[in-house]
C-alpha cells in the first residue's frame, strides 16, 4: 500500500555549519504547513542549530531526540549525533566543522540505507574541508554511489529543465577520453529510466549535447561526435529510446531548443551546470538519479559570504524537499501499479507548495 506522504521521514544532513545550510533548513520549516507533508529529521545537534536559529531570528521549534526510535511525527526533529560543542564562525573555512558535516551525511546515508528514513535531503558541504583520509569522495554523489544500489547520475531539476552529466567531477583535459559508447549508453539509459519511474514521463525525449564547439562542424573541430556520439545515439534510438543529438550547446540553449526535451545530457560539468544555473538558479534541485534510494539537495553551495546574515534564500532547499517527496510517491505509486496491474489506481499525492 502506498505510504501516506504525511508519514514520510525526511532525513536532512546539516552540511557546513559555517555556511548557509542550517539557515535554509530552518527557514524551510518556518511555515508549519511543511510539517503537514513530512516528518523531518536533522542529523546534527540541537545546540549549534539553536545558535543559528537565534542568530537569524528564526521562529521554528526544534524537537531534540537521541535515537531514531524517538522521532516525533510532524515535528522538526534534531537527532543529536554528538554532544560536544562546536565553535561556529560564519563564513570561515574550518576543517573541524567539515568533519561534522561529513559525520551528519554519513550517518544520514546509513539511516537511508537501513530504511530508518525514507529519503535524504543534503545541505551543502565544502569539498575543501570535508575530504580527508577517512572520507575520500569529492562530494555527496560518489559516497552515495558506493553505499547504495544502482549507479548514480547527477541530474539538475526544475519543472522546466532537467540536465544530467555524462562526466561530472573530472578535469576538462580528461573529458574526451572518458566519453565512450559504453558511458553514453549507460547514462542515457539511467536518465530514461529515471524520467519514467521518478517523473512519470511515459515516453521521455532526451537530448545529448556535443563535446566540441558547434558539435564539431561535421568533423572540422574534432571527431568525437562522428566517431563516438552519433553512432551510439543512433543505436539507442533504434532500441526504442527517444534520444537525439549531439547538439551544439550554445545554440541548443540560446534558441530554447531544450524546451522540446524532457532531459538534456551534457558532456561535462560546466557545460551543463552553467546553462542550468543561468536559467534556474535559486529554484533548481540536484537529484541523484539511478539509485535505489532518493537523495536531493539545493543547487547552491555553502555561500560563506552571506552566512549568518539571515538573508539566504531557502527556495532551492524547499524545492529539494518537495521533489524528493514527489519522487518517493511516484516510485511507490508505480511499484503498486506494477504489482496490481488489473486494479484501478488513484494517483492523488501532488506535493503542496506554499506561497511565502
Amino acid at each position: 500500500m502506498t505510504q501516506k506522504k504525511e508519514n514520510i521521514k525526511v532525513g536532512i544532513s546539516i552540511g557546513d555549519l559555517n555556511g548557509i545550510g542550517a539557515e535554509v533548513i530552518l527557514k524551510s520549516f518556518e511555515d508549519n504547513r511543511m510539517l503537514e507533508i513530512c516528518t523531518p529529521i536533522i542529523f546534527a545537534n540541537s545546540k549549534p542549530l539553536s545558535y543559528v536559529k537565534k542568530s537569524i531570528n528564526n521562529s521554528t521549534t526544534l524537537q531534540g531526540i537521541d535515537s531514531l526510535t524517538q522521532v516525533v511525527p510532524n515535528k522538526l526533529n534534531v537527532y543529536n549525533l554528538w554532544k560536544e560543542n562546536i565553535n561556529i564562525s560564519f563564513g570561515k573555512n574550518d576543517p573541524q566543522v567539515g568533519k561534522y558535516a561529513i559525520k551528519s551525511f554519513v550517518e544520514a546515508t546509513q539511516a537511508l540505507k537501513n530504511g530508518e528514513i525514507d529519503l535524504l535531503v543534503t545541505a551543502p558541504i565544502n569539498k575543501y574541508n570535508s575530504n580527508d583520509e577517512e572520507f575520500t569522495h569529492p562530494g555527496h554523489t560518489g559516497y552515495l554511489d558506493s553505499e547504495l544500489e544502482g549507479e548514480a547520475l547527477m541530474l539538475l531539476v526544475t519543472d522546466e529543465l532537467k540536465v544530467g552529466l555524462l562526466t561530472d567531477h573530472i578535469p576538462l583535459k580528461d573529458v574526451a577520453a572518458a566519453i565512450t559508447p559504453e558511458l553514453i549508453e549507460k547514462k542515457v539509459k539511467i536518465v530514461n529510466q529515471s524520467l519514467i519511474n521518478d517523473f512519470n514521463i511515459f515516453k521521455p525525449k532526451i537530448a545529448v549535447l556535443g563535446l566540441n564547439p558547434h558539435a564539431s562542424d561535421n568533423g572540422l573541430i574534432g571527431t568525437e561526435e562522428q566517431e563516438v556520439m552519433t553512432p551510439t545515439i543512433k543505436k539507442l534510438h533504434e532500441e526504442g529510446i527517444l534520444v537525439s543529438g549531439p547538439f551544439p550547446a550554445d545554440g541548443f540553449f540560446g534558441s530554447e531548443t531544450y524546451k522540446k526535451f524532457d532531459a538534456v545530457l551534457a558532456c561535462y560539468h560546466d557545460q551543463g551546470l552553467t546553462a542550468f544555473k543561468a536559467l534556474s538558479f535559486s529554484k533548481g534541485v540536484n537529484f541523484t538519479a539511478g539509485l535505489d534510494k532518493i537523495r536531493t539537495s539545493p543547487d547552491h553551495g555553502t555561500a560563506y559570504e552571506i552566512a549568518g546574515k539571515g538573508i539566504a534564500d531557502a527556495t532551492s532547499f524547499r524545492e529539494a524537499i518537495y521533489l524528493a517527496i514527489d519522487i518517493f510517491n511516484n516510485r511507490n505509486f508505480n511499484l503498486e501499479a506494477s504489482s496490481n496491474p488489473l486494479q484501478p489506481q488513484e494517483k492523488d499525492f501532488a506535493t503542496k507548495k506554499f506561497d511565502n
